[in-house]
């Protein structure tokens, strides 16, 4: 059994094997679902891609065939699993990454015209002031308001940052359960 990766040449072959031709895009699982369809997963006949054969009930016929092949076609099987696994999640990663991207392009934007709001207010609240008192002691209490605000939010932002945990404690403990889950009962 050889596979492109393998490094196997053919019998009787001089040299290197020229590894089969790889359309790496195409490899890639649609981004609808990367798992079978029903009409594509046989329902009789054989089961897993060694070809092992069922009886009448669907479940794989194992007469005649050795430990060691079974637990090959499991380990083929749970790998192929993982292998599925990790396109998935890499696919809906990608696809999550893109939409997060788009929204913060979009608080981009909006926080720019917060600010260009906030700064025209500023000039405003400035020139009216300027109509009571002098202009550079009017300019000087719009700064001493905004470093107020500023002071604040500086303030609740150390708060809730100190309640950051970096730490992913559901993950971590999910993790630990799977080496449970893979032992017999």
């Amino acid at each position: 059994m050889s596979s492109p990766y393998s490094g196997a040449t053919p019998a009787g072959a001089h040299g290197y094997a020229e590894p089969a031709q790889q359309n790496y895009a195409s490899d890639y699982p649609p981004t609808e679902s990367i798992y079978p369809t029903t009409e594509s997963i046989p329902t009789a006949g054989v089961s897993g891609d060694m070809g092992t054969p069922t009886t009448a009930e669907g479940r794989p016929d194992v007469d005649g065939t050795s430990v060691g092949q079974l637990i090959g076609e499991v380990t083929k099987d749970l790998s192929t699993l993982m292998r599925q696994e990790l396109e998935l999640a890499k696919v809906e990663v990608k696809a999550e990454a893109k939409k997060a991207g788009q929204g913060a392009g979009m608080f981009g934007a909006a926080g720019f015209a917060g600010y260009m709001v906030l700064l025209f207010l500023s000039f405003a609240l400035w020139w009216a002031l300027e109509n009571v008192m002098d202009a550079g002691l009017a300019a000087l209490l719009v700064a001493i308001l905004w470093g107020v605000i500023g002071a604040v939010a500086y303030a609740l932002g150390r708060k809730k940052f100190k309640e950051v945990n970096p730490k992913p404690e559901r993950t971590v403990e999910t993790l630990q359960q799977v080496p449970g889950a893979l032992k017999p009962n």
